[in-house]
């Protein structure tokens, strides 16, 4: 997809969508540069230095995952969700304008200080600040308390290695058919999360979905709290 074929409208408000295309627009010019770069010093996205290389890329969600958050969220009149990798804000968008039309909020942590305020100067641009609540630092300490009683979606898309603990760290508030998404789950970081999840005394039931983006294929989880 190159960003004269991007469609001309995602959820139909004007905003959010001009939004988006704009930032999809970016990160079709700057995220295959950055990728090429760091791939070129020998780092693939299981290498520590992966996302230090990667700082100014988007890597966001694929439309197609965008969309299907929105409308997961719209579907299950989602009002409490929680999101682990804010990155510039472009599935906290997604997100955000579905919970605005459920009367929901979203809390999402982001790492990253200088990420952060991009993605709420973005959330601003779409008009959805008002319905996002960014948390700087690392997920297990920002998440950790002052979160909604009752979760009903939470989206994990930062450091694989960190998705069990998350979910762990935020799973007593998750209701019975909460869902949660994980996306690049085929990443070997993202094991512990996947044993944990599709044991058949987790509480989880599971689907596996795969989006496509670039001529990439990204694989993710699907996940409905049944416990």
């Amino acid at each position: 997809m190159h960003p004269e074929i991007l469609p001309s409208y995602f959820i139909g408000d004007a905003r959010v969508d001009s939004t988006l295309r704009r930032l999809y627009a970016d990160a079709l010019r700057v995220d295959p540069v950055a990728r090429a770069a760091a791939t070129g010093r020998g780092l693939d996205e299981g290498a520590p230095a992966f996302y230090g290389a990667m700082k100014d890329a988007y890597m966001p969600v694929t439309p197609d995952l965008g969309m299907l958050l929105y409308a997961l969220a719209r579907a299950t009149a989602a009002r409490e969700a929680v999101e682990f990798g804010t990155s510039f804000g472009i599935s906290a968008i997604w997100l955000a304008a579905a919970l605005r039309e459920n009367g929901g909020r979203l809390v999402t942590a982001e790492l990253d200080d200088a990420k952060a305020r991009r993605a709420a100067l973005n959330l601003a641009e779409a008009g959805l600040a008002d319905r996002v609540e960014i948390r700087t630092g690392p997920a297990q300490q920002t998440l950790a308390a002052g979160l909604p009683d009752t979760l009903d979606l939470v989206f994990l898309d930062g450091a694989k290695s960190l998705y069990l603990p998350v979910l762990q760290l935020v799973e007593p508030r998750l209701r019975r058919g909460a869902l949660i998404v994980a996306d690049n789950t085929d990443m070997p970081d993202a094991r512990p999360f996947l044993d944990y999840t599709t044991r058949a005394a987790s509480g989880y039931r599971a689907a596996a979905l795969t989006t496509e983006a670039l001529g990439a294929r990204h694989p993710c989880r699907l996940l409905v709290r049944t416990g």
